[in-house]
């Protein structure tokens, strides 16, 4: 039995009086199918992302689906250019009725590989975008009455995954102000929900960057991000974040790994803390940085010898499809 079948979807362009979704982030991957979901159930959307030519592609996917879409450029870590665009939105399309926050980056690798422009580049897309699209929607929400806004943080952001200190620094940020807006909102109409996904097969290793020994990092963190018993299928993420969202619940926690690992670092943060600090001893140690020594996971793969490149494109197999569908694949791949 379907599990979602009651989920209204749409077979036609959803007229100008349909509920208007915000979603930051959404020119690829869990952002794009969070947006697909949204437009799926009747929204009108407007997405936003970094890159006009990404965008551009989305917004061809999602029509191609009897989609409403509108794009725009603009960058979440940008308070002006995120205040001027929910501005341009509330006057040209309406009143935004739900504001996802999905923008992210992954930058994998060791301390000794890290500089601070990595910690920089992470809390400006990862906890100033969520701050900055949250207090721009939140006024017209609380004047209104009525609003939900979802911000994607991570497993990451509820224990401090190894090789990855940037990205959970961020997402522990964006935890905490996701839980306190949720909190500083209560009784106004307007409901705030975190999120929390562990690894999900959207391609993402392919856009992840990678520092110290590259192919290392990107050989264990690959088929992490693809192998069906670690990773959650996309699709179904997107639609139980959607379902959380707009039913305004506080928290949605996805995939078994995720909350397992919430609940036992609750219960038990020493022992998850030496559990972390062993699993880290078992990674790849890297070189100091050497400020050119960062790259994405498919300029990786290019350089690999041939035995080990063919090893990671058959264990990611799905996750390389994953990338086609959801425009996270570069046209090499």
């Amino acid at each position: 039995m379907n599990a979602h079948a009651d989920r209204p979807t749409i077979s036609s362009t959803p007229g100008p009086t349909a509920p208007l979704a915000l979603v930051a982030g959404a020119s690829r991957g869990l952002g794009l199918l969070v947006a697909r979901e949204l437009g799926r159930r009747g929204h009108r959307l407007v997405i936003c992302a970094r890159s006009g030519e990404e965008l551009d592609a989305a917004r061809e996917q999602l029509t191609a689906e009897g989609l409403a879409v509108r794009t725009a450029v603009c960058d979440v870590s940008d308070a002006d250019a995120v205040d001027e665009l929910v501005t341009a939105v509330e006057t040209q399309d309406g009143p935004i009725e739900v504001a996802v926050v999905v923008a992210g980056v992954i930058q994998v690798g060791p301390l000794a590989s890290l500089t601070r422009a990595h910690f920089d580049e992470a809390i400006s897309i990862m906890l100033w975008g969520p701050i900055n699209v949250g207090l721009a929607v939140s006024g017209p929400m609380r004047g209104r009455g009525s609003g939900r806004i979802g911000i994607i943080t991570s497993i990451g952001g509820l224990v401090p995954v190894p090789h990855l200190l940037p990205y959970s620094t961020a997402k522990f940020g964006a935890v905490g102000f996701s839980a306190g807006l949720r909190s500083e909102l209560a009784g106004t109409g307007v409901k705030v929900t975190t999120v929390a996904p562990g690894l999900m097969r959207t391609g993402s290793h392919l856009r992840a960057t990678f520092t110290g020994r590259q192919g290392a990092e990107y050989a264990w963190f690959a088929p992490s991000a693809t192998l069906p018993l670690i990773s959650m299928n996309p699709e179904k993420a997107a639609a139980t974040i959607v379902d959380g969202v707009l039913a305004g619940r506080a928290y949605v926690l996805l995939s078994l790994l995720t909350k397992v690992g919430a609940r036992v670092n609750g219960l038990a943060p020493t022992t998850t803390a030496a559990l972390m600090g062993i699993f880290s001893r078992l990674l790849p140690e890297g070189p100091a940085p050497s400020g050119t020594d960062t790259v994405q996971g498919y300029q990786v793969e290019e350089r690999l010898k041939a035995v080990p490149a063919a090893l990671v494109k058959a264990v990611t197999v799905l996750g390389r499809a994953s990338a086609r569908r959801w425009n996270q694949a570069p046209t090499k791949i």
